[in-house]
């Protein structure tokens, strides 16, 4: 029993002995401001990552702003209608995470993170700047007029509209290269090498979100309110006084940061796996992985934090790593690549999947931004004989469960989970999708059978009901979006694709764009072939709640939603088997 003990001490020192050495590597890779390496003592931590949350607070407080009452100002000043509106918000929503990627691959190639989100903080600031001035100026408008009322209102036209989405998309090209870079950048402030920051980084995937979350319940409170009662120019404005606060905040850290290295190229990388692969498609891969170039599974060796080990899937590219014997000569990196980086590319093409099934998720969010702030438009929004809510400050309504919810499940369900699971995150990240995505069917349900009781009550009975029905639907969707969203941002920052962290978080808020742009899709989709005659315009097409069918249109996406959570726990299945190393079983059958 000693001499047991006493090996088992032994292998608990070298694996102590290994996370450190990953981790001196990690250090090295990072750099401070001036370009130096990193000093674990100075740099990194939560302190520096507290900057970062700041500017995330303040960012997601104006975007929030500005995008969440957006379509009653395209309405009401621009004189656009209901549909064209919806389809205005939601491509402006998609395309800022269609930008995410350039801000991805900007960060991770050339610029790094913070220079990124420097450049592309003043960018967005820019275009509040000049929504704010266009909302002032009347001869940037069209006349005033009640669209609720007058059916022949001018729409915005020529340079008046011109000016309206060169603004808008200043804002969308600077929020969605600034987004991705934010978490990464606060993530890249803690080594996954260490075990303690290992676990402070999950906790950090959660303050992202509490800040975010208290970003969002200001904006859809004070700043909305602003917007309904000082008018829309001043609500502009108080959105690029927040950008500017968020750019102070993180400039204010600019000497605490540990910075990670760009590394040029990213694709260059993948493309020359896929080429290799090709290349060498009739050779015969070896039956041990540890014969691939590249390998390095050697007992007792302390294994660089950047090398991956060897998994089955995707078996075709693994011929990019066979090394021709028969030359002395040293191939080319378009002909021969190692294991790490086959893997690399083996990563991301499983994380498609994974990726493709939030689509459907993002696209219940556009409806509570778009048609769910017009359902409550036509509702009782009277909470005294004074006071209105704004009706797109129903969107606070599970922010104000969230900034609660969250710090009480990272400080009480997360230490009870990881005695249970053994994992960082208490809760796997992709059981947490999961657990999300089953939800959030659960919303388009509640939103269903609400728009079904107003639209009869309004109809049938004549009577408006309250707002605060309207509730039920945004709180299940709030927690929905805190397991879902939270989830797959630490599962794609966590992949092991080294020197694309940046680019991974772009991806996850690409799934944004395209939820946003399907939802686009699918309202012209569903108007189409619910236009049984040449008067009918479809469930959604007459601008009139009281006579479109909103509530079809959510049983629509709940029952996409329930197939879709199918389809990921299939596939969740698949990343998790697929992912594991079969070198474990190799050397063990060495020692049998």
């Amino acid at each position: 029993m000693a001499e047991i003990n006493k090996q088992s001490n032994k292998w608990e020192q070298e694996e102590v002995s290994n996370e450190m050495n990953n981790w001196e590597l990690a250090e090295e890779e990072s750099v401070d401001w001036r370009g130096r390496p990193s000093n674990p003592n100075k740099h990194g931590g939560m302190r520096a990552a507290l900057f970062v949350l700041g500017l995330q607070a303040f960012e997601i407080m104006g975007i929030a702003a500005v995008g969440n009452n957006l379509i009653t100002y395209v309405i009401n000043e621009m004189h656009f209608p209901l549909s064209k509106a919806a389809n205005i918000v939601t491509n402006f929503v998609g395309t800022i995470f269609i930008f995410a990627l350039l801000g991805g691959y900007l960060s991770d190639a050339f610029l790094g993170s913070f220079w990124t989100i420097l450049i592309f903080g003043f960018v967005e600031l820019s275009g509040f700047i000049l929504l704010s001035v266009q909302a002032h100026l009347p001869q940037l408008k069209p006349p005033k007029c009640n669209p609720l009322i007058d059916q022949t209102c001018e729409e915005a036209k020529g340079l008046k509209a011109m000016i309206f989405f060169m603004a808008l998309y200043l804002v969308a090209l600077g929020s969605g290269c600034v987004k991705p870079n934010m978490i990464a950048h606060g993530a890249d402030q803690f080594s996954q090498s260490h075990p303690k920051q290992s676990k402070r980084l999950s906790s950090y995937f959660n303050a992202a979100y509490f800040a975010f979350s208290m970003g969002e319940l200001i904006a859809l409170t004070l700043l909305v309110w602003v917007q309904t009662h000082s008018g829309m120019d001043v609500g502009f404005g108080v959105s690029a006084a927040a950008m500017t606060i968020g750019l102070i905040s993180l400039v204010s850290g600019t000497m605490y940061f540990r910075n990670k290295r760009p590394r040029r190229s990213i694709f260059t990388p993948i493309a020359q796996v896929v080429v290799a692969a090709i290349l060498k498609r009739k050779l015969v891969s070896p039956s041990d992985p540890r014969m691939l170039h590249g390998d390095h599974h050697v007992a007792n060796d302390v294994v660089p934090s950047s090398t991956l080990p060897h998994t089955p899937r995707f078996r075709f590219l693994d011929k990019a790593c066979i090394k021709i014997q028969e030359t002395n000569t040293k191939e080319s990196p378009w002909r021969l690549c190692t294991v790490t980086q086959v893997e690399q590319v083996k990563t991301l093409i499983s994380l498609v999947p994974i990726f493709a099934s939030t689509i459907v998720f993002n696209t219940i969010l556009a409806q509570l931004q778009t048609f769910s702030v017009q359902q409550g438009s036509s509702m009782n929004t009277r909470l005294s004989n004074s006071f209105h809510i704004p009706p797109a400050s129903l969107q606070a309504i599970p922010y104000i469960l969230l900034i609660f919810l969250v710090p009480l499940y990272d400080s009480l369900l997360v230490p009870f989970a990881r005695k249970l699971t053994g994992h960082n995150s208490g809760i796997p990240p992709l059981t947490r999708i999961g657990v999300g995505l089953f939800l959030s069917t659960f919303s388009m349900v509640s939103a269903a059978m609400l728009e079904k009781k107003r639209r009869d009550s309004s109809v049938l009975d004549g009577r408006i009901l309250s707002i605060f029905w309207i509730t039920p639907q945004f709180l299940i969707f709030g927690v929905s979006e805190m397991f879902t969203a939270v989830g797959l941002i630490e599962f794609f920052y966590k992949q092991s694709a080294k020197g694309m962290e940046s680019f991974l978080m772009a991806l996850t808020y690409c799934s944004y764009s395209f939820g946003f742009y399907f939802s686009s899709v699918l309202v012209s989709v569903v108007n189409k072939i619910t236009s049984t005659s040449v008067d009918s315009k479809g469930w959604l097409g007459e601008n009139d709640l009281n006579k479109d069918r909103l509530d079809l249109f959510y049983w629509l996406l709940a029952v996409l939603s329930l197939l879709n959570f199918l389809s990921y726990l299939f596939w969740s299945r698949w990343n998790i088997k697929s992912s594991r190393s079969n070198t474990t079983n190799v050397v063990g059958d060495e020692n049998i």
